[in-house]
């Protein structure tokens, strides 16, 4: 997985100055442990140069230029260092991101933490942690974002057109659909409705160099070869969901069904 390229390293750096400044109970939360966990974020919050500093309850929090303080009712076992800093953990974090991001946006934090590569955590721990949270600020949509969590995501914006695709409700979508071509190539579609042939992807800037198109090049022809159809989804057309989905219907609506 491709780590965000939206954290500065200077806020890190920023925070471990300031670390040596605090109460030894102080710690970060928040957009602040977020940003050291290197969790993508929403463009509103990934510039930010405020720091969330959270102190246990009934501890009053420190305040000061750029510091933005919380008083927190947190266990003791939520908080650990990372980066030489103490925040937040991972399970943690995730909650706390509940009363600020939007659903598509939790999924695509969440997504980038249990990764199957690198994962900094499971759903099953998520869930846990959301389960806690009985009344707290955000908690219907971390148990709407934990439904839609999938440890395969390459990127943000790969997440997001799931969510997308997953709320409009178009029938025959499958994540993760293995295929097989007639020569023998095996493949995995991120998104695809198999009864209708039709693979859609995200693409990233990732794949613009050179590379890794001609490797695209070559999957899709194989896939063509075999009827599949691959439709090629930016982010532009992820912030036209309304005109996206329709799209697909009607693209759906043209192929052939395809018995599986």
């Amino acid at each position: 997985m491709i780590l965000p390229a939206n954290i500065e390293p200077d806020f890190i750096l920023l925070c471990r100055s300031l670390a040596g400044r605090l109460p030894d109970n102080a710690f970060f939360c928040g957009i602040a442990a977020a940003k050291i966990l290197y969790i993508p974020l929403p463009y509103r919050h990934e510039n930010s140069r405020i720091v969330d500093v959270g102190v246990p309850a009934p501890v009053f929090p420190p305040s000061g230029r750029g510091i933005r303080g919380h008083m927190l009712r947190i266990d003791p076992q939520s908080i650990r260092r990372w980066n030489d800093v103490p925040i937040t953990t991972p399970e943690q974090t995730w909650c706390d991101l509940g009363g600020l991001l939007s659903i598509p946006e939790l999924v695509a934090a969440g997504d980038y933490l249990i990764q199957w590569r690198s994962p900094l955590t499971g759903v099953d721990s998520l869930g846990a942690a959301v389960t806690k949270r009985t009344r707290q600020r955000g908690v219907i949509r971390l148990r709407a974002a934990l439904e839609l969590l999938n440890d395969r995501s390459e990127s943000p914006q790969e997440s997001k057109l799931r969510v997308i695709l997953t709320d409009a409700r178009l029938p025959g979508l499958s994540v993760n659909f293995p295929i097989t071509t007639s020569d023998g190539y095996r493949y995995r579609a991120d998104l695809a409705f198999p009864e209708r042939k039709l693979v859609i992807e995200y693409q990233s800037a990732f794949h613009e160099n050179p590379a890794s198109f001609r490797d695209d090049m070559t999957r899709i022809s194989r896939l063509e070869a075999d009827e599949w159809r691959v439709m090629q989804v930016n982010k532009e057309d992820i912030a036209t969901r309304v005109e996206l989905v329709a799209r697909i219907r009607r693209t759906l609506s043209g192929r052939p069904h395809f018995a599986r």
